[in-house]
């Protein structure tokens, strides 16, 4: 891992948030990075110790593995500068953080034959909680897929999936930590409406979802077990659960996932 050398096209929040997840697998100086943005390049640069580089051309010509990190529109534009400009034997693993693009509209944007991994990162990456889903073409490796793994594994879970799950992933858990926003500024508001100061209010919400989920996780058991572990008969959690019900909050949350994921689908192409 010590010799692996990687690259981020972009440096936006997400891309940020996974070249931090990296750098505590690897030294500064083996990350290289450039962005339209230079004052983003040069905050990484001083909090991490990265190579920052004038363009994608440059960055591609040093590394191991090139993160694609720019919006999904751009992704066509920057595969064509690289592979016009850098000879075949020299180019890098791309790998792909674009929402809806398929590993096949990845590799006809490419100008020469390049080899491709798709991730479908989320936002908590930043505090190494990403749920990252992976897939690769039939000319990555192994050893390439154990290597991108282990360099995100500090960033948070990441398991290979089949390719035409990367929508639901991305309707699922790329878009599902603003579900979880909304949930936690949702349940804030109550209880400052029921009389708790603001910032109290934020750390009952987010730490009562965080201990949630963490159940969910360690102990496997089906939440729904987990939720009538908690509603005593005729007590206050089946009351709110109720009313949960009564307006509708599955369907809400639902309907959420699936409309991130058929436009995911529409950003592809696909619907």
């Amino acid at each position: 891992m010590e010799n692996i050398k990687v690259g981020f096209v972009g440096c936006g929040m997400m891309g940020s948030a996974l070249i931090k997840g990296i750098s505590k697998s690897l030294p500064g100086n083996n990350i290289f990075v450039c962005d339209t943005d230079s004052v983003k390049v040069e905050n990484l640069v001083n909090e991490l110790g990265v190579v920052a580089k004038k363009d994608s051309v440059e960055v591609a010509t040093e590394v191991d593995y090139l993160f694609i990190a720019v919006k999904p529109n751009f992704v066509g534009e920057v595969l064509k500068d690289i592979t016009s400009l850098v000879a075949k034997e020299d180019l890098p693993v791309f790998v792909s953080i674009a929402a809806g693009l398929e590993l096949e509209k990845l590799k006809k944007s490419a100008l020469t034959v390049s080899r491709f991994i798709r991730l479908m990162p989320n936002l908590p990456a930043t505090v190494g909680e990403a749920m990252i889903a992976m897939c690769g073409d039939d000319d990555i490796s192994a050893e390439e897929k154990a290597t991108v793994k282990a360099l995100l594994a500090k960033a948070g879970t990441v398991e290979e999936v089949p390719e035409k799950l990367m929508d639901c992933v991305t309707g699922i858990s790329g878009s599902g930590p603003a579900y979880g926003f909304v949930f936690i500024e949702a349940l804030a508001d109550a209880a400052v409406k029921l009389g708790m100061p603001r910032n109290q209010a934020y750390i009952y919400a987010a730490q009562t979802l965080k201990g949630a989920a963490a159940m969910v996780l360690e102990t496997k058991q089906h939440p729904a077990s987990l939720k009538d572990g908690v509603c005593s008969p005729g007590g206050t959690t089946i009351a709110g659960v109720e009313k949960l019900e009564e307006l509708g909050f599955r369907n809400a949350v639902i309907k959420a996932a699936v409309a991130a994921t058929e436009r995911s689908m529409e950003m592809g192409g696909r619907k």
